[in-house]
């Protein structure tokens, strides 16, 4: 009989990782309160197992006795000698108990048990699969959408379930891309916040407008990223609308933006697709703060960047037709690249500088500097 009960014990293993073990450990168990309702108590119930084979075996310990009083836990001693010849009074003698006598009720609350145990297996199962997977990529299929009403009692937000495959994920509204679609059935990638273990069950949290997910994306793109030649320094994001992401490369011979970008943008149009065509700028991280900063004006031109490493500031002086570049629609990009540097960034056109009296200030030596190298990289392009 327990041929079937191994072979099923030995799929659900397989497939939903619940160990065999703990399945016949709740087995045990549920015998022993099944008998509880059975007889009225359980205090000399003895269940063997055989976890090998599934088969057990259930005995009731009796006392050997001259007057029996209580039939459940006593046995006279001619009883008593048909099971063990042995038996003397006041020695205990073993009485099988044949589980096919348990009434309904019984039963059922065998069965409860199990179920309870394998569904308790089953969460700890998924909890230890995804808490592994936390802070990184996954793919799930988007299933439902569900309100939540706010504390006012009035407002509403809609968070979003997705079948991750062996458990279901919760996207809530907070952690989604403004503006972006979740149709039911859509596959999409996610990052994993936190996976929680709460006792109605593992409660997994994802989010599609963190930072970290673009990382995800270029890590699993980029295999250069993968095996740690190109290293991603810093990412500053504003989800559905643009990623500033500055890179370096630990090897002379790679091109870290270019490694990135892929042939024909290859790579990065995978990360921008996946992410429903928001614009990422890929720059060079530099060690020396001011280049960094002007690296990552990107696409605007720099004249001069005075850096204030105290105050963890700059000065950014740009042409006059790169002022609304360098600040970007309602500031957009001069906000990125603050975030990605992480330096309060103050951008002035050239006129503006000049009439504040700010090149009187700062030693322009730099500036000049820097227009000089970009001069020579103009000349090397021409020359290329």
């Amino acid at each position: 009989m327990n041929t079937e009960l191994m072979e099923a014990l030995n799929v659900l293993e397989k497939e939903k990782n619940i160990r065999k073990e703990v399945v016949l450990k709740a087995i045990e168990e549920s015998l022993v309160q099944a008998c509880k309702h059975h007889f009225g108590k359980s205090d000399n119930i003895v269940v063997n197992m055989d976890y090998n084979t599934g088969e057990y075996e259930i005995n009731m310990a009796k006392e050997v006795v001259e007057n029996v009083e209580d039939q459940q836990t006593q046995i006279s001693l001619p009883n008593a000698k048909i099971l063990d010849k042995r038996a003397v009074y006041g020695s205990t003698v073993y009485v099988k108990v044949n589980s096919k006598e348990f009434g309904r009720i019984a039963a059922q609350i065998a069965k409860a048990i199990i179920l309870q145990k394998l569904r308790e297996e089953e969460n700890r199962a998924v909890y230890e699969r995804y808490k592994l997977m936390e802070r990184d990529l996954v793919s799930g299929v988007i299933s439902r959408h569900f309100e939540r009403r706010g504390e006012d009692g009035k407002s509403t937000t809609v968070n979003v379930s997705v079948n991750l495959g062996k458990a279901e994920a919760t996207l809530m509204a907070g952690e989604q891309i403004k503006g972006e679609e979740y149709k039911v059935n859509t596959r999409m990638k996610f990052y994993v916040v936190e996976v929680k273990d709460l006792p109605k069950g593992p409660k997994i949290l994802l989010s599609r407008s963190r930072p970290e997910l673009v990382k995800r994306l270029f890590e699993a793109e980029v295999a250069e990223i993968k095996d740690g030649t190109v290293e991603i320094k810093a990412i500053s994001r504003e989800a559905g609308s643009r990623t500033k992401m500055a890179v370096c490369s630990h090897d002379e011979n790679v091109d870290a933006v270019g490694a990135c970008v892929g042939v024909n943008s290859s790579r990065v149009n995978a990360v921008v697709d996946e992410l429903g065509g928001e614009k990422i700028d890929i720059i060079n991280w530099d060690e020396n703060a001011a280049q960094f900063i002007e690296n990552a004006l990107s696409p605007s031109k720099v004249i001069f960047v005075a850096v204030d490493d105290d105050e963890h500031s700059a000065l950014v002086v740009v042409p006059d037709s790169q002022l609304s570049l360098a600040i970007g629609k309602a500031g957009q990009n001069a906000r990125l690249t603050a975030k990605l540097t992480g330096y309060k960034i103050d951008i002035k056109s050239e006129s503006q500088a000049e009439e504040e009296g700010l090149f009187d200030e700062i030693d322009f030596s730099a500036a000049e500097e820097t227009e000089q190298s970009d001069e020579t990289a103009q000349d090397n392009e021409v020359q290329e």
